[in-house]
């Protein structure tokens, strides 16, 4: 269903099922898939592809140009959004940067009112952003990532599978994946419910365990324990672990939280 008063371009690709609201604005040629609803007074820029079934809320703006200084309007650039995925009112998700590039969004992601991706982040599947959440230029997010209300992000940057973000935290460091994130730049722990819901078995919630405590608990610095583990048989889980802080070279790796540390300087677990 088409409201009368949506804008649509003659040059945009609407699939089946779709539905635009009043006011709505969809320029050209962006590309929407089958089953998609576009909310009310909602613009998709004529950079935007996406899959099916998304539902694009109120007043959001899709596909806006970069908030760069060096950007050039008549660069092609784009905004990928797969199938399945909510994006309530007010959020803002900006096209890439430079030509050929793209933000990316997965399959099934939840993004709350007001969440902004700045141009060229790429999230994986089934992630979920809370209310107001502010994404910097090139974040990278791993699959089923929550980010609690409230957070920014540091350009560059990157979040592991599975991690967890307080709401009202602040990051400009890698956030490696499985972990709890909280305040600034700090780790809590390890997501330990998030794994339990993902399925992961008592045995590699255990190798999990001991990655974690020997990056963060054995008193080695980062590269120290990288060297330890070189020669040991880890289960995948626990080597994506360590792949993540090996490859984190730009910004590094968040620090463990001294406020959350007992007289033994012990982290207290969610375990």
């Amino acid at each position: 269903m088409l409201h009368p008063t949506a804008v649509i371009h003659p040059d945009a690709e609407l699939g089946s099922d779709v539905t635009i609201g009043p006011y709505a604005v969809i320029e050209g040629p962006a590309i929407i898939g089958d089953g998609c609803e576009i909310q009310a007074h909602a613009v998709i820029g004529a950079h935007v592809e996406m899959g099916k079934d998304n539902l694009i809320g109120y007043g959001a703006i899709i596909g806006g140009d970069p908030q760069d200084f060096a950007f050039q309007p008549e660069v092609s650039s784009s905004v990928r959004i797969g199938n399945g995925n909510k994006i309530r009112e007010y959020s803002t998700i900006h096209r890439g940067t430079t030509d050929g590039t793209a933000t990316v969004v997965g399959d099934g992601c939840f993004l709350m009112a007001g969440a902004h991706l700045a141009h060229n982040v790429v999230l994986g599947n089934h992630v979920i952003i809370a209310n107001n959440a502010l994404l910097g230029g090139h974040v990278q997010v791993g699959e089923r990532v929550f980010i609690g209300g409230g957070c920014v992000f540091h350009q560059f940057i990157r979040v592991g599978r599975l991690a967890i973000c307080q709401g009202a935290s602040a990051f400009s460091k890698d956030i490696p994946p499985f972990t709890t994130a909280a305040e600034r730049n700090g780790i809590a722990g390890l997501n330990v419910v998030g794994l339990r819901r993902a399925g992961f078995s008592a045995t590699q919630r255990a190798e999990i365990k001991e990655a974690f405590r020997l990056l963060y608990r054995s008193h080695m610095n980062t590269s120290q324990a990288l060297a330890s583990v070189a020669e040991l048989k880890l289960g995948a889980e626990a080597r994506e672990f360590f792949d993540f802080v090996a490859a984190a070279k730009n910004r590094g790796i968040c620090d463990l939280l001294a406020t959350r540390q007992g007289a033994t300087g012990e982290v207290v677990d969610a375990e």
